[in-house]
């Protein structure tokens, strides 16, 4: 079997990934590293612990990398401070972890000679204006606008200095922005999901009108072993579902209209500061390249199935986030959003 090492395979997108490999990929054995802080939690694998081997540390921990990597075939490195309003309010850790972590990767994987896949974000690239019809491709030039984008953006350019410098074998996906199981409820689309579930009103930052290109989190993994299997040493692929013409305000209208409320049964609240506008991702190189194809898409929105799939999930794991609700709102009410 292939040895696969996941970092932050305790976190959203990573946990569905550990998930998606155990039942798509049996060729795989999987370790999982996680320090399980704010967004990592070991009840995301809680069902398939016994299935993997799980390692509780910090990326950062040059000792315990280099023997983690040391006894694998493939590094998939998901683990990163991920949340642009954190990153506002303390910097340091998501210097620390993307960046900093990044760097103890690289170096034990070139010094063991493993394969490595470094998982990261649209938001390296900054935002579009609304009326822009451009999308990201790989060739886009990176401009970053806060310090989770920034560090994520440090972190891209440190894998392809060690594929440079140093012959890494080493690929990068950016992705749009996830949804799906085991999202923090501190994000967008979860927490207007729980919202409902706790009978209180959907919350719109501004106007709305931003645009994410939203991507459910199975299709964006689905993507990723793909890469595995058939990319490029050394090349970056975008991953995107063409869902750059939903606003985050038809998104709240059809989580409302999903969740049997009506469509403006929302509030406007304030916008955070520096917030992007807009988000589009030129997934062709990949589609093309590689023959990916996302599977939770529809003609109308590109979301319905996908966001139906996710209400139902968080409709039947409360307590996986009910304890956690109270303090997340407490957080958004004092920054009056």
């Amino acid at each position: 079997m292939t040895k696969l090492l996941v970092t932050g395979g305790a976190g959203f997108i990573g946990a569905n990934f550990v998930h998606y490999t155990l039942q798509h990929r049996p060729e795989y054995a999987v370790t999982v590293i996680d320090k399980l802080t704010y967004a990592g939690n070991k009840a995301n694998l809680e069902s398939i612990m016994d299935k993997i081997e799980f390692v509780q540390g910090d990326i950062c921990d040059k000792e315990l990398m280099d023997k983690l990597v040391a006894d694998c075939d493939i590094v998939v490195h998901f683990a990163a401070e991920s949340h642009n309003d954190n990153s506002l309010r303390e910097p340091w850790p998501f210097v620390e972890t993307n960046i900093v972590g990044t760097y103890t990767i690289l170096e034990a994987v070139r010094k063991h000679g493993k394969r490595l896949h470094h998982i990261s974000t649209d938001e390296v690239f900054g935002d579009l204006e609304l009326d822009d019809p451009n999308r990201f491709t790989e060739n886009t030039a990176y401009n970053p606008s806060s310090p989770y984008s920034s560090t994520k953006a440090g972190s891209d350019h440190l894998v392809r200095a060690w594929v440079r410098s140093f012959g890494v074998q080493a690929t990068i996906s950016n992705c749009s922005n996830n949804y799906g199981p085991y999202q923090h409820i501190e994000k967008f689309i979860p927490r207007q999901i729980t919202n409902i579930l706790s009978d209180i009103k959907p919350k719109l930052y501004g106007t709305g009108e931003q645009v994410r290109d939203w991507i459910h989190v199975d299709d964006h993994n689905e993507a990723v072993h793909l890469i595995l299997d058939k990319g490029v040493m050394g090349e970056t692929y975008i991953i995107g579902a063409d869902n750059d013409h939903v606003n985050n305000k038809m998104v709240i209208e059809l989580i409302c209209e999903l969740m049997g409320k009506g469509s403006d049964w929302y509030e406007h609240v304030n916008d955070r500061p520096g917030h992007d506008l807009r988000y589009a991702m030129d997934s062709t190189k990949l589609r093309q390249e590689l023959g990916w194809k996302p599977r939770f898409t529809d003609n109308q929105t590109g979301m319905r199935d996908g966001l139906q799939q996710t209400i139902d999930w968080y409709k039947e794991h409360t307590d996986w986030w009910q304890a956690q609700k109270e303090a997340v709102e407490a957080a958004y009410a004092k920054q009056g959003q």
